[in-house]
Formats: structure tokens, sequence, C-alpha cells
């Protein structure tokens, strides 16, 4: 069994994404590592370069911005990476630049892909989320964030990373993807996590990473200087609906990047801006336990 993986990062450094924690992490479960690297002007490919590991093998971009819109340029960069991966890979496991994996789930996805290498029905693998949010205590639960997501898929031409790179799906005529709307994959849900650290930052870097990944849904900056004059103190972490309390353990690999936290963020379930809907299906979760009516992405088995 061959395992390639694939990333994408642009400014890593400057934005503070823990990418360099995110390949590390994956490092033990793959045969190969391919990183994507945007022109970044800040030391992002050096960063790279400097874990200094044979398995990876770094392809530079520049990012298009005439994709700027819907957020496609995502699922380019994530599309350049699977076609760089080995032809002879058996799968393709992608991790985003604030995605980590745990230790102690490195044999569990070795043993997934091992147990369904030979059955071809198995196109993908669906991982467990954590969504962190505000700090590394804090979690988000609810349906605003996705809670199970694909990042194992199988090396086959017509799968392609799908929307702004949300997850994978599989085209008829996978070189003009846009045009279609894909079929969903068929996958087995795999006991291992995702810990996600898209919102946990200093808020005037959290402002940064926010204001530089909007503008990959927007075709121009006239908003820009509105946004910035409305969010002088940094980005409003108030904007939430509701977060659980991380009580488990992070990543080894994180435990630095945790020690050199500059910020305190105080969750005050009393601020948040919940819809009366969302207060209705807090409710019916909080009840039943369960998320109804949320967006799948898949097909599982």
């Amino acid at each position: 069994m061959k395992v390639s993986a694939f990333t994408y990062v642009r400014n890593g450094l400057h934005l503070d994404y823990p990418f360099i924690e995110s390949i590390k992490s994956v490092l033990p479960v793959v045969d190969e590592m391919v990183v994507v690297i945007g022109d970044s002007h800040d030391g992002s490919r050096n960063a790279v370069e400097n874990i200094n590991d044979p398995k990876i093998k770094i392809v530079d971009t520049i990012w298009d911005d005439a994709t700027r819109s819907g957020g496609k340029i995502f699922a380019e960069q994530a599309n350049i990476g699977m076609d760089h991966c080995s032809k002879d890979a058996d799968w393709l496991f992608h991790i985003q630049a604030d995605e980590v994996i745990h230790e102690k789930d490195i044999a569990a996805i070795k043993n997934a892909m091992e147990k369904y290498l030979n059955d071809e029905s198995v196109e993908g693998f669906l991982f467990n989320f954590i969504n962190f949010f505000g700090d590394y205590d804090h979690y988000g639960p609810s349906r605003r964030f996705h809670q199970h997501e694909i990042r194992i898929v199988r090396n086959r031409p017509n799968i392609r990373s799908y929307r702004d790179s949300q997850g994978f799906r599989k085209f008829i005529h996978p070189e003009n993807q846009w045009e279609e709307k894909g079929e969903k994959l068929f996958v087995k849900k795999i006991d291992a996590t995702i810990y996600h650290y898209s919102y946990v930052k200093n808020p005037k870097k959290q402002l940064l990473k926010t204001l530089e990944f909007s503008k990959r849904w927007h075709e121009n900056d006239d908003w820009v200087e509105e946004y910035l004059e409305k969010n002088k103190d940094g980005y409003d972490f108030g904007r939430i609906d509701y977060l659980h309390l991380f009580k488990a353990t992070h990543p080894a690999i994180m435990q630095q990047r945790i020690a050199e936290k500059d910020w305190n963020y105080v969750y005050d379930p009393a601020n948040n801006d919940m819809k009366p809907k969302e207060k209705f299906m807090k409710f019916l979760q909080d009840v039943t336990g369960k998320q109804f009516f949320i967006y799948k992405n898949y097909k599982l088995i």
C-alpha cells in the first residue's frame, strides 16, 4: 500500500497557520507529502524546506486573481496537489493548513486504509472534526461547522476537490469539473479526528486571516476598507452561536504553539448571535444528541 498526502498554503507564517505542525502530523502516515506553496512573501517555503524530510515534495504556484470568486482558488490548489501525487499511490490524504491529526489516531488511519485497500466500493474515508474557536479550550459543536468531512480518497483521476476545497466528488469530465455537479463519494467513517484550528489566533492575526480568506469570495476589494474600520480591535469572537469546553488532549505537535498563546479569550454564552431557528435546532440536538438536516457531501457506507 502506498499513501500520498497533499496540502496547500500561501503566506502561512504571516497569517499564523499551523501548517508546519499540520504537515509533520501527517508524515508518519504517508509515503509522500506534496506541499503546494502559493506565491508567498513571508518565508513559508523556507519553513517547509527546513522540515528536511525526504517525503516532502514542494510545488510552487501563483494564485490567479481571476479565480478569486466563490473560493474556487482553494479547490484549484488542492487539485494541483492531487495531480502531483505519485500515480501509483493507492490513497490520497488531504490535510489543510489549519488541520492537524493526533498521534493517537495514526494506527486507526493506517488500519482503515489497509483493511479496505482492495474493496473498490470504498472511495474514501470520513473523519470526525473538532473545530476549535477563540482558543484551545473551546470548540464549536454546532451545525455552523462541518463535524465530519472526507480527508482520504482513492487515487482516481475522476475524483477532484469540490467547491472551495470543502471535500471531494467524482466527475464524468474532471478536466471541466466546474460545469458539473459531480457525484458524492461512497465513504467509510474512520475512528479518527481532524483537529481544526481555523479560528484559534490572536484577534489581530485572526482578522488578517479572515480578510485574506474572504477576498477569495469577492471579485474586488471595494469592501475591505469598511470591513477593517468595523473591526479595529481585531476579529470579533462574539460572532458565534455556542461553544463547548474541550476536555481532552491536543496533538503533541501542537504543544509549543499552545504554550506560546499570547491572547486571552473569555467565552460568554450570553454573547451569541443565534437566530430563532438555530436555537430550536440546538434544543433538538441537546434533547436527542443528534444534528438534523445537516449538509452531507458524501454517502456513508
